[in-house]
């Protein structure tokens, strides 16, 4: 049976971080399941999940502070299990740009969240408009909607809500 560690890690950015970490984890024997990396301002940030019996896990919890330290990482980690399904759900792949001003992740989760919509993963990305240099703001993410929910009805009112914040927004089926 497998068990599951998630790792979250942020630090200066270098080239030879990941090839370090992932060396570490599979010379444990252990598996990256799942992954996110980033780089944020001057940061790298990450997030993995792996998966390997109770002992590689344990070994490389316990050897993970010391490697933090070695690649100038803050390091946190907490045992989990596996993601179940939880009900009928669709999947949706949704988007937003606007000029860029403070709330827009607020206002895009809260429409999502007041319908009991759940987010399943954000992405956000701050950039200048190419002719004009205008600060632009996009947000990308996939919801799970209920499949008793009215998926025309949300995608209209997704629709308007972003036209009411002067937004262009897209919601279409996550394929595959």
């Amino acid at each position: 049976m497998s068990n599951f560690l998630v790792i979250t890690a942020v630090g200066d950015d270098r080239p030879g971080i990941v090839n370090e970490l992932t060396k570490h984890i599979l010379d444990g024997g252990c598996n990256i399941a799942d992954s996110r990396m980033t780089i944020l301002g001057g940061e790298f940030a990450l997030i993995l999940m792996i998966s390997g019996n109770w002992n590689s896990i344990a070994k490389i919890e316990d050897a993970l502070p010391k490697m933090g330290d070695n690649l100038g990482l803050s390091i946190t980690t907490k045992r989990t299990e596996p993601r179940s399904q939880k009900g009928n759900l669709l999947n949706y792949h949704v988007d937003a740009l606007a000029i860029d001003q403070p709330g827009i992740v607020h206002q895009v989760t809260e429409f999502f969240s007041s319908r009991q919509i759940n987010i399943e993963s954000l992405n956000t990305d701050s950039y200048n408009a190419a002719h004009t240099g205008t600060p632009m703001f996009a947000v990308s993410m996939t919801v799970n909607i209920p499949a008793e929910q009215s998926i025309a009805q949300i995608r209209e009112q997704y629709l308007d809500f972003c036209d009411s914040l002067n937004m262009d927004g897209m919601m279409e089926a996550v394929r595959g």
